[in-house]
C-alpha cells in the first residue's frame, strides 16, 4: 500500500510540474505521507525531474534532512 500512495504522489508531481507554487505544496503534503526511504527516493527523483525544469529545483530544500 505505501507504494501506492508513492507512485500516487509521482503521478501528482509531474501533472502540477508546470507551476511550482503548487509543486511546493505536493511536496509538502507528501513528506507527511510517504515513509522515510520513499522520501529519499522522492528526492532523488525531483532532482531528475529538475533536470528539463530547473525552476522546480528550489523545492529540494524541503528535502534536506
Amino acid at each position: 500500500m505505501a507504494r501506492a500512495m508513492f507512485d500516487y504522489t509521482k503521478t501528482v508531481l509531474k501533472k502540477v510540474s508546470f507551476d511550482v507554487n503548487l509543486f511546493t505544496k505536493e511536496v509538502i503534503k507528501a513528506l507527511n505521507r510517504l515513509l522515510p526511504h520513499e522520501i529519499e527516493e522522492l528526492k532523488l527523483w525531483i532532482q531528475s525531474l529538475a533536470v528539463n525544469k530547473p525552476e522546480l529545483e528550489p523545492c529540494l530544500i524541503y528535502l534536506k534532512s
